[in-house]
């Protein structure tokens, strides 16, 4: 296997190699290009009279190529941000805003992976005190490798970047406000307020005004929102009061905006009005409501019936949540809002509990240009003294029954969806390093069935027909389908594939087999399983299309909030 693009030895080149490698992996899947015969990618661009090549390193039949540096017709190197432009001409209808814009975002995202490279490599080793999943929160350094732009921020400073992102193992203190109870909304399922939860965080700070509310915010969005004109009244009105930064410092997550500390036994995920790949991620005030309504019916009694039958999976709960309004009327929302996450991850946890996403990717700062998981799976069969396409493989079955097994048994029971892509999904690891469990986590991405649904009603009456993601079994299958099934479960197919681990045929075929007991156990109420097995083609996210568009995958009707093509189904493709 060739050497990973991050081992080049400029950060930059090695920035721009991977976005080249993410631009051409989303067009050949979002454009239905076929593998080439022979070792060389040739892209024809009829709108812009020329052609794009690269030789081909690793062809993947779940899509996780891997390409050489890529060249135009005329030879001349083609860069990831020529590359965009000329890829965006071909898709954006001669929309030359369009063009602009996703040229705009590449570059973005090429410069700010550099700075990730260079940074890792001046500081590779994790800090003390550095648990397991806050390392696996800091390892995604260049992102999702279908995803054209999986490190545009938007807004964000050279300074603030090193400060804010988890790839610098940025940590900073929180920015307080204080806030009049009349602008208040909040609610809580444990025993004590939002206010209350939140309040110790504060230290030291300044004396909030009497008979206000303690409101955090992350730092960045704290210095965007007083320049907003309804939170600038606020302020002039003595109804909001900016108290500045205090307290202890908390650690960025992998989505940015969700904050970390070992020794709190919660988690705070806060407005970001930055837009991080496709969205501005501030909290919407339905998934503040869907995520405590959730955490209701976990204790309710689902959360009992989930670890009876997959006792070593669990949801992250978000049991409370507080948020500031422009009146006492409701209003808008200020952009001053938090969701308060319960931590399982605390210092002295015994769980290893590590984000897929970040396990899995390639790593410049580990020997090789590594991804965790390889140095995980080649470090069990060395132990062993057995094959490394043998551990790998036990490795993904281990993974499929422990972590996805569990969310197929909560969709197929209870009509409850989860959108269990790899950054939004843990797995449980033991000493040795195989997997043992999984968390999910995420009050955006839970789906709720009309016609299964009401198998959760006698825990909570009614759950999830309000929280906007109350939707038609045929729009939930094809998002399982795609996060589930296309990103998680053979995303894990490819990361070891293109990382030669194993071999991706053998790989599928287990994915095959694990599906066809889950289709058998659950029969028709779990349709995606029958889909991922037989269907010639399945419906996947077009991320490359989707930011052309300029969609926001945050807003909008559920059903059209990105774009979705027809792929070839590699597991129907290994059945033949």
């Amino acid at each position: 296997m060739s050497e990973s693009p991050v081992q080049h030895l400029d950060p930059v080149m090695a920035a721009d190699r991977a976005a080249v490698d993410n631009l051409l992996r989303c067009w050949v899947r979002e454009t239905g290009v076929e593998r080439p015969v022979g070792n060389l990618l040739r892209l024809e661009l009829p709108a812009s009279g020329t052609a794009v090549e690269a030789p081909v390193l690793y062809w993947s039949p779940v899509g996780w190529h891997r390409f050489g540096p890529a060249r135009l017709r005329s030879g001349t190197p083609a860069s990831a941000t020529a590359l965009a432009a000329l890829l965006g001409v071909e898709a954006a209808d001669g929309d030359p805003e369009s063009v602009m814009d996703l040229t705009g975002w590449v570059s973005d995202s090429v410069r700010r992976v550099a700075e990730f490279v260079r940074a890792r490599r001046a500081a590779p080793d994790d800090p003390a005190g550095t648990t397991a999943f806050l390392a696996g929160e800091q390892a995604l350094i260049t992102g999702h490798p279908l995803h054209p732009t999986p490190k545009s921020r938007e807004g964000l400073s050279g300074t603030e970047a090193a400060r804010y992102s988890p790839e610098t193992r940025g940590s900073f203190p929180l920015h307080w406000f204080a806030a009049d109870p009349s602008l208040v909304r909040a609610d809580s399922s444990l025993d004590r307020t939002a206010d209350e939860l939140l309040a110790p965080f504060a230290g030291d700070s300044p004396a909030r005004p009497a008979g206000t509310v303690l409101v955090p915010a992350h730092p960045w969005q704290a210095r965007d929102v007083v320049h907003r004109p309804a939170v600038r009244a606020l302020l002039d009105a003595g109804l909001l009061y900016d108290l500045g930064p205090a307290g202890p410092a908390w650690s960025a997550t992998s989505s940015v905006r969700t904050l970390y500390r070992a020794d709190a036994a919660v988690m705070l995920k806060l407005s970001l009005g930055l837009r991080i790949t496709n969205s501005r991620r501030e909290n919407m005030r339905s998934e503040l409501h869907r995520g405590l309504a959730v955490d209701r019916l976990l204790t309710a009694g689902l959360g009992r019936a989930l670890h009876a039958a997959h006792p070593g999976f669990a949801v992250v709960r978000d049991p409370a949540w507080l948020a500031v309004d422009t009146s006492p009327d409701g209003g808008e929302g200020t952009g001053l809002d938090v969701v308060v996450r319960a931590n399982p991850f605390l210092a002295d946890s015994v769980a290893q509990a590590v984000c897929v996403a970040g396990l899995v990717a390639p790593r410049p700062d580990l020997p090789g240009g590594r991804s965790w998981l390889a140095t995980l799976v080649r470090g069990l069969a060395e132990r062993a003294g057995r094959p490394v396409g043998e551990v790998a493989e036990e490795w993904f079955t281990r993974y499929a029954k422990r972590v996805v097994a569990p969310v197929l048994w909560l969709y197929a029971t209870y009509g409850l969806g989860l959108e269990a892509h790899q950054q939004n999904t843990l797995v449980v690891l033991d000493d040795d390093g195989w997997p043992v469990g999984g968390r999910y986590r995420d009050n955006q991405g839970y789906y709720f069935s009309p016609a299964r649904s009401d198998a959760l009603y006698g825990w909570v009456p009614g759950v999830g027909r309000d929280l906007g993601t109350y939707v038609a079994d045929e729009v939930i299958d094809e998002r399982l389908v795609y996060y589930v099934g296309i990103n998680n479960l053979l995303g894990l197919v490819g990361a070891q594939g293109s990382q030669g681990l194993a071999n991706e045929v053998r790989l599928l075929r287990h994915a095959d087999r694990f599906l066809a007991g889950a289709a058998a156990e659950h029969g028709k109420r779990l349709r995606p399983a029958a889909l991922l097995r037989d269907e010639p083609t399945l419906r996947c996210k077009a991320n490359l299309l989707t930011r052309v568009r300029g969609m926001d995958e945050l807003t909008g009707p559920l059903e059209a909030q990105s774009v979705y093509v027809d792929i070839p189904n590699p597991i129907a493709e290994v059945r033949k």
